[in-house]
């Protein structure tokens, strides 16, 4: 009996995206033009063509004005909290049961996307961070993702700011995945999660965890030689080990385990040594453990298409840079939900599901397609002078 095949179109991605984002954000509508229909249509277009809103509304026919946009989106959303509320159960929409069945490795990790600006209203809007694209100022977001068999679901978005202790930030993202019915099977975190804060509730809640250790104590080179975790960093056999770290007054102690992996890279005279923090779980090598970490990489790809899908902008609200990179995200768990739920083929024991079939920019670019079909796209710019006329005739003079 043949199989029975049906066809996905731009129209019905465009359809689902809005209800997903409406039926979570709930914008009002905000006069005659700012719709929330015509609001939708314009992020999603900006969010495509890795534009403004005031690129997108000046090249969108029958949409507003950027500024009436921008006042139209402040109008309607909601308070930060309230607004990362709704953020995080529009994640949530369309996860799979599957992942809720039995417990998924969780990844949780930091995105920093660096910013020239004063901050709004509060200092600690802006966060602080190690140097890149020539600013140590960032607007911070943390994220936690479930990896399943090549899927990578983000479970929960949270604004980092200034000053803020990572064990509250790992707090709120493990509160929201565990209200989402993901329940941890392990947790891998990166570096700047190495603490004792962090590792003292993550034991206390028992939650197992990798991570990478971070470098402190004296260097090799020293005249006593190397301490605390730079003991680790001289081995040239891979091998376990457990470390106590200390709080900088001192006060608070945790214990952890230590796996240190070497390896060697082409012609290097030493090894690359690799070492890993882990509690509550028993690798049952120090490759495994190795490979595991790696899967944590996964991450970066998220990041890059978040970076495909995110809204340009300069504007120094903190409401709008998290609705812009919220929308990113959503674009992404929307795409990876279509793979799963629409565009998987059936076999006998798991669905096999083949990215290539719908790539995500291919997908951002039917929902910009959409739009442009909506609101109209102009293909013209008002100019003071005539057109000269071998340009029109398509000749040279």
């Amino acid at each position: 009996m043949r199989t029975t095949h049906f066809t996905l179109t731009a129209r019905d991605v465009q359809l689902h995206t809005t209800h997903v984002l409406q039926s979570h954000l709930k914008l009002r509508d905000h006069g005659p033009k700012c719709r929330a229909s015509t609001l939708w249509a314009v992020l999603c277009w900006a969010a495509a063509r890795l534009a403004s809103i005031a690129a997108a509304c000046a090249n969108l026919v029958n949409a507003p004005c950027d500024q009436a946009t921008r006042d139209a989106l402040l109008a309607t959303l909601p308070p930060l909290l309230e607004l990362q509320r709704r953020i995080n159960h529009a994640l949530a929409d369309g996860l799979p049961q599957k992942l809720r069945r039995r417990r998924q490795p969780l990844a949780v990790d930091l995105v920093l996307i660096p910013y020239h600006g004063q901050p709004f209203d509060d200092p600690d809007e802006v966060y602080r961070g190690q140097r890149k694209s020539g600013t140590s100022h960032f607007h911070a977001y943390a994220t936690a993702y479930a990896i399943v068999k090549g899927q990578r679901w983000t479970l929960a978005l949270t604004a980092v700011h200034k000053g803020e202790a990572m064990k509250e930030v790992l707090a709120r993202l493990l509160r929201r995945a565990a209200a989402c019915g993901v329940r941890p099977r392990y947790v891998l975190l990166d570096r700047g999660f190495y603490s004792v804060e962090v590792i003292r509730y993550l034991q206390a809640a028992r939650y197992p965890f990798v991570m990478p250790v971070v470098r402190r104590g004296r260097k090799p080179k020293h005249p006593h030689g190397p301490s605390g975790t730079w003991v680790f960093f001289t081995w040239r056999r891979s091998g376990r080990g457990h470390h106590t770290l200390s709080d900088l007054k001192g006060r608070r102690h945790a214990t952890v385990s230590i796996g240190v992996y070497c390896r060697r890279v082409g012609k290097q005279r030493h090894p690359q040594v690799l070492v890993y923090a882990y509690w509550g779980l028993q690798p049952r090598s120090l490759a495994w453990l190795r490979e595991t970490y790696r899967s944590r990489f996964a991450i970066e790809t998220t990041y890059r298409q978040l970076h495909q899908a995110r809204i340009r902008t300069s504007t120094r609200q903190p409401l709008l840079r998290l609705l812009f990179v919220a929308v990113a995200l959503i674009l992404r768990n929307i795409w990876v939900w279509l793979h799963w739920e629409a565009l998987a083929r059936k076999r006998r024991g798991a669905r096999l599901v083949d990215l290539d079939q719908l790539c995500f920019r291919s997908m951002l670019v039917w929902l910009q397609h959409q739009v442009e079909a909506l609101l109209g796209n102009c293909d013209a710019v008002h100019t003071e002078r005539s057109v000269p006329q071998w340009l029109v005739t398509g000749g040279c003079q």
